[in-house]
């Protein structure tokens, strides 16, 4: 049987060859443009691929209803099950791979220019739920607030810690961010003061769209939880360091988090990513029966982030890397259910912060100025302890392996001022 993730595999569309949207990647997304509706795409090169158009192109072993890429959303695409996504990821690949010789009017019936059209929300989502699993980001922002010797609160490596978040504040790249406002205190025994906030930050994360729920009661495995998960996404976790100080004792972050986070437009599959598999960290702890894996459940995968200010060039300000996940995907989705939690199609579950061991792989800005006591140079000169109005926050992130690259394209929004 066809085999996607062929690292030999060449495409007809030459902008597809070292691109993030390789051949083998053909990640999925919602596109709108003048004269059509929001519906279904896939990307090659710098082509959005039409799924309902595609579809009529498809051998007459694709047996789904076509109209499901006439949706605003990706939510009953994915509702019809692994098999289907494995087998249009499949169809797509035999119809956009080969030579320069490929027929010139099967481009004009499927293909669009991606500076031509606007990506959207790529699904609807019911629940959002933010991890807290990187132990390098875990440890600094311990030390920072706790000192050393306590850097890791108590139940960290017994359990994937996270909270529930805000679905409907989560916006897809491009949609601009108005400061937020909120109490804030310079000092526990002070009184707050209502304001914007001061220490706006990104945090550098992974999110993940769930492909198949669970009923109420039903705990998923360590196992089977991979399959319950539809596709990976490049995911900004906004977060206002100033407001979260005074308001996450006791029940955890607010009006810090839920003004907005950033998801990128296009969700890359499971399927594609596993080239990318690597072993995860050696847990010690050994974790409890219920969150025991086995395999390479972690994936290296490439990210960076980048600040631009208004009207000038960007700066990278950190490199890190997926793979820095101490509870793996796995682990969290067997925590998130082991108590009968039951997910939906189109959730979004994110990594948390993913910080690696090199001051240049923190990924926020609390953690790479090391709390505004250690600027960070930009190359216009200027520097930024946190996110100022007008400075734009890019997400870049692909894998290579084999020759073949396989990308999420990037997550981008600007910081306005607060209204």
């Amino acid at each position: 049987m066809h085999n996607p993730n062929d690292p030999s595999l060449t495409s007809w569309v030459e902008s597809a060859q070292g691109s993030d949207f390789s051949i083998q990647n053909l990640p999925f997304g919602i596109y709108q443009m003048e004269g059509i509706t929001p519906r279904a795409a896939s990307a090659i090169g710098d082509q959005v691929v039409d799924l309902y158009m595609a579809s009529a192109l498809f051998s007459a072993d694709w047996k789904y209803d076509r109209t499901v890429f006439l949706s605003p959303s990706l939510n009953a695409f994915i509702s019809l099950g692994r098999e289907a996504w494995k087998a249009t990821r499949r169809e797509l690949s035999l119809l956009l791979m080969g030579g320069k010789e490929a027929k010139p009017e099967l481009a004009s019936r499927i293909l669009i220019p991606m500076h031509r059209v606007e990506m959207l929300l790529p699904v609807e989502i019911g629940d959002y739920t933010d991890f807290y699993s990187s132990i390098d980001h875990a440890t600094n922002v311990g030390i920072m607030f706790r000192g050393k010797e306590n850097a890791l609160m108590p139940n960290w490596k017994w359990l994937p810690v996270g909270y529930h978040g805000r679905a409907s504040s989560v916006v897809v790249s491009g949609t601009n961010l108005h400061r937020p406002k909120g109490q804030t205190s310079a000092a526990d025994d002070q009184p707050p003061v209502f304001g914007p906030s001061r220490l706006v930050d990104f945090e550098l994360e992974m999110g993940y769209i769930v492909g198949q729920g669970n009923a109420l009661g039903d705990a998923v495995s360590t196992e089977e939880a991979e399959g319950h998960i539809f596709g990976l996404c490049l995911f900004n976790d906004w977060s206002a360091r100033d407001i979260q100080r005074w308001e996450y004792v006791p029940l955890g972050p607010f009006l810090a988090k839920n003004f907005g986070s950033t998801i990128s437009p296009w969700i890359v599959t499971m399927e594609a990513l596993e080239p990318f598999r690597v072993p995860g960290y050696v847990q010690d702890p050994a974790p409890l029966e219920y969150l025991q894996t086995t395999g390479d459940r972690n994936f290296d995968l490439n990210l960076e982030v980048f600040i631009q200010p208004e009207g000038k060039e960007e700066t990278r300000v950190c490199q890190s890397n997926f793979k820095y996940m101490y509870w793996s995907i796995a682990q969290q989705v067997a925590h998130h259910t082991v108590n009968g939690c039951n997910l939906r199609v189109g959730d979004l579950l994110a990594s948390g912060t993913l910080s690696g061991p090199e001051p240049s792989s923190f990924g926020s800005m609390l953690e790479l100025s090391w709390r505004g006591t250690q600027p960070v140079p930009l190359n216009d000169g200027s520097e930024r302890k946190f996110i100022q109005d007008g400075d734009t926050v890019i997400i870049r992130g692909h894998g290579i392996r084999n020759g073949v690259r396989v990308g999420f394209g990037e997550v981008r929004s600007k910081i306005l001022p607060a209204k």
